[in-house]
């Protein structure tokens, strides 16, 4: 093992085996270690949500009432109507998927693209807000250092991800159910220790609120208060998380997601609404350099008797840790979810094909890196600012809950009659109407305040990927038209096919899913030494994707594809009185897999040659090349330091 494999393999650790159910079953997430993962986004988002639609209030806090109220029947209406989408699609995609098939492949790309900025983010904000936390209770000075914090937690994060989604969720589960116990105690304390102010705060508030329509208008303050509710929409991310991921959960997956779906309503309109309710009862006031939490979880430590300055400022510093380390824990709800996204999307052509890959680890590693890339630009250019991420936050968020509760309205009025049909069709539309409220009211108000910038970025991954999928479908309708031109290749018999002579000279070609592009090397090998070569043998390595490890079933379909694929190559030797063998093999790395195989073809078949296609495009450019792996050179290196000779074939794909 070479110095950089061992240093590789200590940081991300040794590599799985794709192929044993007993991986399989280790890696997938019940439902307790799911919420973990998957749920801590939606909880933590507890930290900045309350507080920007309670700050939004300005003087008239007496609204918070409203807020804690409105805030508790959304989680829950996005809860049951995304239910509906692990239920339809237990393979997981989510939001995307769910555009994708029912209304439209257009559809699910912009939804797509949308949760890719919302993953992005999910990592950035949470970092920022984690680390706001943090600096609460060091001095204003401090605060310089914020920004390069937050850079050096997402590169940790990331290194984290890269060994695998059920290490990172162990190592930090402790610090999840710290913050659950410690807010559930601050939160009932709070509330009870003041539950005496409801009889006054209650009819006080209804008295407040018809004065300010007496004076305003009910459309204006109606307006204001939606407005602050829409500020607050960072407090609904990550309920998708589970939907998008349902592919990681233990079977039977439907059960294991809901049940994850219904811990993280609770758990979030528990703590997001008793919030809002401790903001008010303990009239919480905006301090510079603290968050609002840091504010109201003070007064609260004070009534419990951590009175004295050092007492309050110790338990308020564990408080506050421990909700910076599920902000933590949040941001790798992004290193999960939109690596996922970015494969599903990869398996529809819209992204480079790579993105679909695993590493030895099993992650989707070039979609991790890609995350933590990202969310480093997106702080670098906010400046760590959690007020301008959350407009840009809750625009890509909820542009998706709109998108994917459209498709379910769609899909149930096209079953108009089915089972409780009607009741489903009321629960998407009404959580269609609210979230595409929230989305519209804060992209008309949030505009110059960093809405176009969420709008331009979703946009512009649009149109790539668009470019991206119509280089694809082109080269795939040559590759057809590759494949069209042998299907009338005369077969012969194959009753008594010709004996393999191992001593002989043989033709190994590296061959994968396109028919065309196997017959084409064998025949243009036929062509150039005529009755050189006594044996015909043709090799796959399969990669396994994240597309295919989702379930058994897929493996079990990619492997009879891969058999049926070769059986036909060896046919066609047969039948031309050609002797003709094949192996198979899968693993993560198809070059790797390859080197292996041409390895064990080269001790059965010692006088043996490696042949290989490649794609040549006429107008070659850094675009296309970065569409399309160069494994072609890459295996003729690796074979020939091996003392392996290969000859590439070339394939042109334009005409």
């Amino acid at each position: 093992m070479s110095l950089y494999q061992s240093l590789r393999q200590f940081v991300v650790g040794a590599p799985l085996d794709p192929l044993s159910r007993r991986t399989r079953h280790s890696l997938a997430l019940v439902a307790f270690f799911a919420w973990v993962g998957l749920g801590a986004d939606g909880i933590s988002s507890s930290c900045y949500g309350p507080e920007e639609a309670f700050k939004a209030l300005g003087e008239h806090t007496h609204l918070g009432l409203y807020l804690a109220l409105a805030t508790v029947v959304t989680v829950f209406l996005i809860a049951l109507a995304y239910n509906q989408v692990i239920e339809l699609f237990p393979t997981g995609g989510g939001g995307y998927r769910v555009a994708s098939r029912l209304i439209g492949p257009y559809a699910g790309l912009v939804a797509g693209a949308a949760l890719l900025v919302d993953y992005v983010l999910t990592i950035a904000i949470s970092v920022a807000a984690g680390v706001d936390a943090m600096f609460s209770l060091l001095p204003i000075a401090f605060q310089k250092w914020k920004l390069l914090s937050g850079l050096a937690i997402v590169a940790v994060l990331l290194l984290l991800n890269l060994r695998g989604m059920k290490e990172a969720i162990k190592v930090l589960l402790p610090v999840f159910l710290g913050f659950i116990v410690t807010h559930a105690v601050m939160i009932a304390y709070g509330v009870l220790a003041h539950a005496g102010e409801f009889a006054r705060i209650v009819p006080a508030t209804f008295d407040a609120t018809r004065e300010a329509i007496s004076v305003m208008g009910f459309a204006p303050m109606a307006a204001f208060l939606l407005l602050a509710y829409a500020q607050g929409g960072g407090t609904y991310t990550g309920l998708e998380a589970v939907s998008n991921n349902v592919n990681v959960l233990v079977e039977p997956r439907v059960k294991t997601g809901q049940l994850t779906m219904l811990y993280m309503a609770a758990s979030l309109a528990f703590t997001a609404g008793g919030i809002i309710l401790v903001y008010l009862l303990w009239d919480a006031r905006p301090i510079e350099g603290q968050t609002l939490n840091a504010v109201a979880f003070g007064a609260v430590l004070k009534d419990m008797g951590f009175d004295t300055p050092l007492a309050n400022q110790a338990a308020l510093l564990v408080v506050l840790a421990l909700e910076a380390g599920l902000l933590f824990v949040a941001a790798n709800t992004g290193f999960l979810g939109g690596p996922a996204v970015l494969a599903n999307m990869a398996a529809d052509s819209w992204v480079p094909h790579k993105f679909r890959y695993l590493s030895t680890r099993l992650v989707t590693q070039n979609g991790i890196v890609v995350m933590g890339l990202a969310a480093l630009a997106i702080l670098l250019w906010s400046g760590g600012s959690v007020t301008l991420l959350v407009v840009l936050y809750s625009i890509s968020v909820f542009l998706t809950f709109a998108i994917a509760l459209f498709g379910l309205c769609a899909y149930w009025w096209r079953r108009r009659g089915s089972a409780r049909w009607l009741r489903r069709l009321a629960l998407s539309g009404t959580g269609f109407a609210v979230c595409a409220g929230i989305l519209t009211l804060i992209a008309y108000e949030r505009f110059g305040a960093g809405g176009w910038a969420a709008l331009l970025i979703i946009g512009a991954i649009t149109a790539l990927c668009v470019a991206v999928r119509r280089h694809y479908d082109f080269t795939k309708t040559q590759l057809h038209s590759i494949d069209a031109q042998f299907e009338d290749v005369p077969f012969g018999s194959v009753a008594e096919p010709p004996k393999l002579d191992y001593a002989a000279a043989t033709a190994v070609f590296l061959v994968g899913s396109s028919r065309g592009g196997g017959l084409h090397a064998l025949l243009w090998v036929q062509r150039m030494f005529p009755g050189h070569f006594r044996n015909f043998v043709f090799i796959n390595a399969r990669a396994v994707d994240a597309h295919s490890y989702g379930g058994a079933q897929d493996m079990e379909a990619m492997t009879v594809e891969a058999n049926v694929a070769l059986h036909y190559f060896e046919n066609f030797c047969h039948s031309n009185g050609l002797a003709s063998k094949s192996y198979l093999s899968f693993g993560t790395d198809p070059i790797d897999g390859f080197v292996d195989l041409c390895a064990r073809v080269r001790q059965d078949f010692p006088n043996c040659i490696f042949f290989t296609s490649k794609l040549i495009f006429e107008h070659d450019n850094f675009f296309i090349r970065l569409l399309h792996n160069q494994a072609a050179l890459v295996l003729q290196q690796r074979l020939h330091l091996a003392d392996m000779q290969m000859v590439i074939l070339p394939l042109k794909v334009e005409v």
